[in-house]
C-alpha cells in the first residue's frame, strides 16, 4: 500500500504567513503540520510516499528530503495549480501503479492516527473507506449519508440541510477504481475536480464505499483558530522535559519543555508549552499553551495561547499577547520616542487587534 500526502494549495486562511511559507509546514507544539501526517502513516506501516507539492514545492522538498528520517521513501509529484483533490489523484496514477493507497490531507491532525483506519481496509474487500467524524456545524463540511448496513450511500459538500453530521475528515483509502472515477467526473462550477464527485461515482457505481468514524479529535489546521486549538490539544500531551539553561529567578509551572540551547532568565513559565533551542526568555511569562521556535527572543513580555515562530522577537509589550501565531522574524517592540504612537509595518491579509 501506497500513501498519497496533499500538500499544494495557497492556504489563503492562514495569510499573510502562508504569503511566503507552505501552510503544511506551519507548526504545531514546534512541529509543522505535514510531519503529524508522515508520522501517522508511516506509523501504520505505509512507507512508500507520494507528496503533491505545488508553488511552495521547495520549500516542502527541503524540510521533508528524501524521507529517510521517517524510514520513509518519498516521490515528489507536482501540481501546477490547485485543481482540486481528485485532480491531485489523476496525476499521481502513474505513481501509484494501480496499487491501494491512503491519501491525507497535509494539513490534517487525528489523534489517534490512522493504524486501525489502514488495517481494517487491508482486512477488508471493498474498493473505498472514508474517515468521517460526528461535528456540531456539518453545513460547513463534506457530509457523508449513511444506510442501513453502515454503507456510505450519499456525499454533500457543505450542503445548507445536512441529512447527518457525519463530516469528511481528510484521510481517504481507494483501490485502483477511484482512477476509473476521477476520469468520469466534470470540474465543478468553482473548476475544481472534487473527491467528493468521484466518491459518489463510485457508490453510483455499485462499488463499495465503507466508512470509519473516529473517537478522538481531529483538526483541519487551515484557520488560525484551529492551529491554536491543535496546538493547545497537543501541547497537553506533553511531559515536562527542562533541558535548557535557566537561574534561580526563574519559575517553572507544570508541563514545560525547555529545549536544549534555550535560555530562560527572571522569568516565569507556566505549562503546558514548548520553548525551542536558542530562544532567549528574559522578565517575563510565558503562559499556558504557548509554543516558541527556536532562535526567538521574548524579554519584558506576558504571553500564552500563541504560537511564536523562528527568529522572531517580542520586547517590552505592555499588554499580554494572547491568541496570537506571529511569523517568522518578526519584531514587535515597545518604541521609546516621542510622542507616543502606534506605529505599523503590516503585509497584505494580515489582522491587528487592539484591546
Amino acid at each position: 500500500m501506497k500513501g498519497l500526502i496533499l500538500s499544494g494549495g495557497k492556504g489563503t486562511r492562514l495569510r499573510p504567513l502562508t504569503f511566503t511559507s507552505a501552510k503544511q509546514l506551519v507548526p504545531v507544539a514546534n512541529k509543522p503540520v505535514l510531519f503529524y501526517g508522515i508520522e501517522a502513516l508511516v506509523a501504520a506501516g505505509v512507507r512508500d510516499l507520494g507528496i503533491v507539492i505545488g508553488h511552495t514545492g521547495d520549500e516542502i522538498r527541503a524540510a521533508v528530503g528524501d524521507g529517510s528520517q521517517w524510514g520513509a521513501e518519498v516521490t515528489y509529484i507536482p501540481q501546477d495549480a490547485p485543481l482540486g483533490l481528485a485532480h491531485a489523484v489523476k496525476i499521481s496514477r502513474d505513481f501509484m501503479a494501480d496499487d491501494p493507497f491512503v491519501m491525507y490531507l497535509g494539513d490534517n491532525l487525528v489523534k489517534d492516527g490512522i493504524t486501525t483506519f489502514v488495517d481494517e481496509f487491508r482486512s477488508g474487500s471493498h474498493n473505498a473507506q472514508i474517515l468521517l467524524a460526528k461535528v456540531a456545524n456539518p453545513q460547513q463540511f463534506g457530509v457523508a449519508e449513511l444506510g442501513p448496513d453502515g454503507e456510505v450511500v450519499r456525499l454533500e459538500e457543505k450542503p445548507a440541510e445536512p441529512r447527518s453530521d457525519l463530516a469528511l475528515v481528510g484521510v481517504y483509502l481507494f483501490d485502483h477504481n477511484i482512477f476509473r472515477a476521477v476520469d468520469s467526473i466534470s470540474p465543478s462550477p468553482r473548476g475544481e475536480l472534487e473527491i467528493t464527485d468521484a466518491i459518489s461515482w463510485l457508490i453510483e457505481t455499485n462499488l463499495a464505499v465503507r466508512p470509519h468514524v473516529i473517537r478522538g479529535w481531529w483538526k483541519d489546521t487551515g484557520k488560525v483558530e484551529d492551529m491554536l486549538e491543535a496546538n493547545r490539544i497537543v501541547l497537553d500531551t506533553f511531559t515536562r522535559n527542562i533541558e535548557g539553561e535557566t537561574d534561580s529567578d526563574s519559575v517553572f509551572e507544570g508541563k514545560v519543555v525547555l529545549e536544549p540551547g534555550a535560555v530562560v532568565r527572571k522569568s516565569v513559565v507556566r505549562g503546558p508549552c514548548i520553548i525551542g533551542s536558542g530562544t532567549l526568555i528574559e522578565s517575563t511569562f510565558v503562559g499556558p499553551y504557548t509554543a516558541v521556535q527556536k532562535d526567538c527572543r521574548i524579554a519584558g513580555c506576558e504571553i500564552e495561547n500563541s504560537i511564536v515562530l523562528e527568529g522572531s522577537s517580542l520586547e517590552a509589550i505592555p499588554d499580554r499577547v494572547e491568541g496570537s501565531l506571529i511569523g517568522r522574524g518578526v519584531s514587535i517592540h515597545r518604541g521609546t520616542r516621542l510622542p507616543k504612537a502606534y506605529r505599523f509595518v503590516v503585509g497584505d491579509n494580515s489582522e491587528v487587534d487592539i484591546f
